[in-house]
């Protein structure tokens, strides 16, 4: 019996990440599912014969001993990321938008680099980087969200190039409106503002943007789908949705 490829899932604790790694695990992969809140990758894991290490991608040593306890990768997603605030230019948190670079670019920039080895000895690699229509769109009060996610997916869009030739595959996830703890935390936690994102729309949920990750990762190793973008049927763009009286 032939052993499953393994399937790295960053920000696995919740949301996106954690219906990511039901959906890959559903696919035929054993999945490592890294976040700061281990425990909750530890449930996960539990549930579908996975494997939980805990990752903080603002931490190089943390990168480090995750990428030590995964000696063999054939997918990467990289979805830990997230965005703090929504005020204009002129009003901005250095320390926001500092925390916003750290987390999606510099941490994807580290989980990719010290998984590329692994990836490129499993001879089928794939790693597909979950950005948003923030990285293809500015909108007003979300410079510090959008520089970071333009600045992911360049990181990301380099790679398709830089690996041309190599046995690995990149595929760019960009969602629009989902329901997951986003706007929480974007909010600090302010449950009224994070709710009010939501209202009068049907958005996308975690699951949704899962399936599209599965039916990426599962195409024939010579289909590379170079990025997808997904958004509910009532948004046009970041800025632009119908939302119900």
């Amino acid at each position: 019996m032939s052993t499953p490829p393994v399937a790295v899932v960053t920000g696995a604790s919740s949301g996106i990440g954690a219906a990511t790694a039901r959906a890959l695990a559903a696919a035929g992969f054993h999945v490592v599912l890294g976040a700061r809140r281990v425990d909750r990758c530890a449930e996960i894991a539990k549930e579908i014969d996975g494997t939980a290490v805990r990752l903080d991608v603002t931490d190089a040593e943390s990168v480090a001993a995750f990428a030590a306890a995964v000696p063999e990768c054939r997918l990467l997603v990289n979805n830990a990321g997230g965005a703090k605030g929504l005020e204009p230019v002129a009003d901005a948190d250095e320390e926001a938008w500092r925390w916003m670079f750290e987390t999606n670019v510099i941490g994807t920039l580290r989980v990719t680099k010290a998984l590329l080895p692994a990836l490129l000895a499993s001879g089928d690699g794939h790693i597909v980087t979950v950005t948003s229509i923030a990285a293809l769109e500015a909108y007003d009060n979300g410079a510090g969200y959008t520089g970071a996610k333009h600045a992911q997916a360049m990181l990301h869009r380099t790679l398709r190039g830089e690996l041309l030739g190599q046995p690995v595959r990149l595929t760019e996830i960009a969602p629009g409106m989902v329901e997951t703890d986003f706007s929480l935390v974007r909010f600090d936690g302010d449950q009224a503002k994070a709710d009010k994102v939501y209202q009068g729309i049907t958005p996308l949920t975690p699951d949704d943007v899962a399936d599209v990750i599965a039916f990426a990762a599962t195409r024939p190793s010579h289909v590379n789908l170079d990025q997808i973008v997904l958004k509910p049927r009532a948004q046009a763009s970041a800025m632009r949705a119908h939302r119900d009286a």
